[in-house]
């Protein structure tokens, strides 16, 4: 339809978006950063909250490019710190629209150089624009993406980053989660460069056969279709060079390394070049597999002794350092636990980093969480590509064992095509580790049973007896009718207690209830076989606004630690007496 005479489009257009919706940044884009030197763009960024969406409708990044009266002034607006999340400026804490974010730089461009803009996490749709010309846009909050500015950077630049925190029920996550959907460039944000030829993706991993005495490498070339690369394991006295083609190579190669497990963390330095690139790694090796109803981590059963964990920090909200990564995994340890569940969304790339040297085993998940539109082509694509992209950035991480498509979803059929269709190309990409995805109790038959199952290696299971179902009879009833031939991990279960508030093992909310649930939980789920691991429901308190009783107050207070990240809950001992009876 023709536009009317006098039509003004930042005051009448209602599809103000589409323009910029057309070129995205995906996991094909992506590059791997292992061992390359960054231009950190950390720091202070001026910041404004655009309540109205103006800087989109208006054109803010061409900087009035039409000579009309500037309602904006980027240079005078207050300074925030990236990484953070808006959320923590006080007047700000459930603004969930647009904010808009500027700073400066210089470059000096060498001669056949290539450079590129990294974003680790911006929560959790972005717009990129840099010297006044619009870059693309990034569905995901919670995976990285990586941005060409070759042919765009300049002596002094002015890069623009909005970042659109609104909920919505055509996005993954959707509207309606049980944490706090945390806003803003909250991750890391650097600049790198490469030569014209560079390697843009690499694994490197233990052959799964059973032998342990081979390793597979397989890598990508952006910018050049033939060749050869060197890969060096100095420690293992490893030199090989591989030649690719079509700019793609795979070598697998015979060598013993020493095992990587949670008791003995070994790490080799790998590194793997081409003329003038280089990438470069610590990279632990492992099999982890499943057979029959147990798992088996190099060949032998293991029962993952786990914990679920959201990113989630006092002061600092989803902005996770690496002291606070270090001190979860410490609280973990303390617990008895060698396995993390990180839900429900990528948590940070120094946790698994960090994860590897601490020897912690991890759950990682995308988050396709609860009434997702299950129907949407568009929405399976944005789940999909953020599949792609965590796969992509932590598929060399030893500690990584479990990759999880979702939780928590009604089983119809448009869900069982959505996330079989996920589980399915997880293997694709990554045929060494198991796939899973949290599932739930089929109430009327009362046994674990979801058609999703046929799909996944391992069955997460989230059962609530005791709390949201009070007849706790049902959970040894459920554990009876569900003969599985696969290995089980109670992935959620548990009850919220208010710290410091106490009374009878009777009295919900009270710290002996949350004490009592778990007593009665591990003897029932040590009654059954194919139960081969659980993450109870949660590590510490952690924000969500649609909890609002007299004990929550904001809070999900299931934690086993207050959200104080300090103060441990009865449950807390009991839980580390049940894990350390188990062997």
């Amino acid at each position: 339809m023709a536009k009317s005479e006098n039509f003004t489009a930042n005051i009448h257009e209602r599809n103000f978006r589409a323009p910029f919706e057309r070129t995205k940044a995906t996991s094909e884009s992506l590059v791997a950063i292992d061992g390359r030197k960054e231009v950190s763009l950390d720091g202070d960024w001026h910041f404004i909250a655009d309540w109205y969406e103006t800087a989109l409708r208006a054109d803010w990044a061409y900087e009035n490019s039409h000579g009309e009266p500037a309602d904006f002034d980027w240079d005078a607006w207050p300074t925030v710190k990236v990484p953070s999340c808006w959320n923590l400026i006080p007047e700000l804490k459930y603004f969930e629209g647009l904010g808009g974010y500027m700073r400066t730089f210089p470059f000096t461009k060498q001669e056949g150089q290539r450079v590129f803009l990294q974003f680790e996490g911006a929560s959790y749709r972005t717009y990129v624009f840099l010297n006044h010309r619009y870059l693309c846009m990034h569905d995901g909050g919670s995976t990285p993406f990586t941005v060409e500015i070759t042919d765009r950077v300049e002596n002094e630049n002015r890069l623009m980053v909005l970042v659109d925190g609104r909920r919505s029920p055509e996005r993954v996550p959707m509207d309606n989660t049980d944490w706090f959907l945390y806003s803003g460039l909250y991750r890391h944000v650097g600049l790198f460069t490469t030569r014209s030829a560079f390697l843009s993706d690499w694994f490197v991993r233990l052959v799964h056969d059973g032998r342990y005495d081979k390793i597979a490498v397989d890598f990508e070339v952006n910018g050049q279709r033939e060749g050869i690369a060197r890969l060096a394991i100095p420690e293992l006295h490893v030199t090989k060079d591989i030649p690719f083609h079509e700019g793609k190579g795979t070598l697998v190669f015979e060598a013993r390394p020493e095992l990587w497990s949670p008791e003995h963390p070994k790490l080799y330095e790998v590194s793997l070049s081409i003329e003038g690139d280089t990438l470069r790694d610590h990279i632990g090796f492992r099999e982890i597999r499943t057979e029959g109803t147990s798992i088996l981590l190099n060949g032998k059963r293991i029962f993952l002794k786990g914990i679920s964990c959201h990113e989630d920090y006092p002061l600092v909200g989803k902005s996770a350092s690496d002291a606070t990564v270090r001190q979860s995994i410490k609280d973990a340890k303390e617990l008895g636990a060698v396995f993390m569940r990180l839900a429900h969304y990528p948590h940070t790339r120094r946790f698994a980093r960090i994860a590897d040297e601490e020897g912690m085993l991890l759950w990682e998940e995308i988050p396709v969480y609860w009434a997702i539109d299950f129907s949407s082509e568009a929405v399976y694509q944005d789940a999909e590509n953020q599949l792609k992209e965590l796969i992509r950035r932590d598929k060399n991480r030893c500690s990584v064992i479990v990759w999880s498509v979702g939780n928590e979803n009604e089983d119809t059929d448009a869900r069982l095509s959505f996330m079989s269709r996920l589980a399915t190309k997880a293997k694709e990409l990554d045929p060494s580790r198991p796939v899973s995805a949290a599932c739930l109790v089929n109430t009327t038959k009362l046994k674990i049973e979801d058609r999703l199952m046929a799909y996944l290696d391992i069955v997460g299971n989230n059962e609530y007896y005791g709390w949201y179902n009070k007849d706790f009879t049902l959970l040894p009833k459920i554990l009876g009718n569900s003969n599985l031939n696969k290995p089980v991990i109670i992935t959620e279960f548990g009850g919220g207690a208010r710290a410091g508030y106490h009374g009878s093992k009777e009295t919900m909310w009270t710290e002996e209830y949350q004490a009592e649930l778990y007593r009665k939980q591990f003897a029932m789920q040590a009654q059954c076989p194919f139960i081969q691991g659980c993450t109870p429901w949660i590590l510490y308190d952690f924000q969500s606004p649609r909890r609002v009783n007299r004990y929550q107050e904001g809070y999900n207070r299931k934690g086993l630690i207050d959200k104080d990240h300090k103060t441990r809950k009865l449950a807390f001992q009991v839980v580390q007496e049940a894990y350390s009876r188990i062997k």
